[in-house]
C-alpha cells in the first residue's frame, strides 16, 4: 500500500512531537533530581563549623605539596624595610617576629635578616621541631634549657617600641614569604660579641653582622 504525502506529514509531525516531548521530560527528572542532590549538599554544609570549612576548602601552601616557589630577593637595608607596607600574619609570624624583636631588634638590617634565617634553617632541620614556635620555644620552662634566652628569663615580653616591632615584622613576613637565606650560610647558632659559649670553639663560623655572630652546626657522620 502506498502512503501518500498527505498522510506522511502528519505522521511525522506526531514522531517529532513525541521525540521532543521525551527528551523535555528527561530534562525536567535530570534538573529535579540535580536540585534535590543540591539541597542536600547545602543542609549538609550549613552544619560544619565556619573553621572546619575553611580548613577543608583551603589549599595547603605550595611548600607542602612539593611545588617549588620562587624566591623572593631582598635589600639588606632600613630603607627597604620602611617601603614596605606594616606586615600582619597568623601565630608562626607572631612568634618569629617576637623572637626577632626581643633577639635583635637594634641589630643593623642584615643582622635581623641573619638571626630571623637562623631560626627558619632551624625548622628545616631534623634536628629541631618543625615550626617556627617550636624552634622558638624549645626547651622554655626548664632552667638553662632555652634556646633563645628571653623565653626563660625571668622577664615579661612586653612590646614598647612600636616603630621596632613594625621592622621586624617586616623581616618575619619576608623570610616567611620565601625571601632568599643567602646571609649566614645555613648557620644554625649564633651568639653576640658580648658572651662566649663553649660550642663557639668547635662550630665553624659562617658570618658577623653588627654585633652577632653565626655559625653552622658541624655535620655528624656515622663511624665505621
Amino acid at each position: 500500500m502506498k502512503l501518500g504525502f498527505g498522510r506522511i506529514a502528519p505522521a511525522l509531525g506526531l514522531a517529532c512531537a513525541v521525540f521532543t516531548g521525551g527528551a523535555a521530560s528527561a530534562q525536567d527528572v535530570l534538573a529535579s533530581r540535580l536540585s534535590a542532590l543540591l539541597g542536600q549538599e547545602r543542609q549538609a554544609l550549613a552544619v560544619i563549623p565556619d573553621a572546619r570549612l575553611t580548613a577543608l576548602t583551603t589549599l595547603p601552601p605550595a611548600s607542602e605539596r612539593n611545588i617549588p616557589t620562587a624566591q623572593q630577593a631582598v635589600d639588606y637595608n632600613n630603607a627597604y624595610l620602611a617601603s614596605l607596607p606594616t606586615a600582619t600574619g597568623g601565630p608562626q609570624w607572631q612568634c618569629l617576629s617576637e623572637a626577632l624583636y626581643f633577639e635583635a631588634r637594634g641589630e643593623t638590617a642584615k643582622g635581623l635578616f641573619a638571626v630571623a634565617e637562623v631560626i627558619m634553617n632551624r625548622v628545616d632541620s631534623n634536628a629541631y621541631p618543625n615550626s617556627l614556635c617550636g624552634v622558638i620555644n624549645q626547651g622554655t620552662g626548664r632552667k638553662y634549657a632555652c634556646q633563645f634566652t628571653y623565653t626563660c628569663d625571668g622577664r615579661p615580653e612586653v612590646i614598647s617600641e612600636p616603630a621596632a616591632w613594625r621592622r621586624v615584622g617586616k623581616v618575619a613576613r619576608l623570610l616567611i614569604d620565601g625571601a632568599d637565606r643567602n646571609l649566614t650560610d645555613g648557620a644554625t647558632h649564633y651568639h653576640t660579641t658580648a658572651v662566649n659559649p663553649s660550642w663557639a670553639r668547635v662550630f665553624p663560623r659562617t658570618a658577623k653582622y653588627g654585633v652577632h655572630l653565626f655559625y653552622r652546626q658541624p655535620t655528624r657522620t656515622a663511624s665505621n
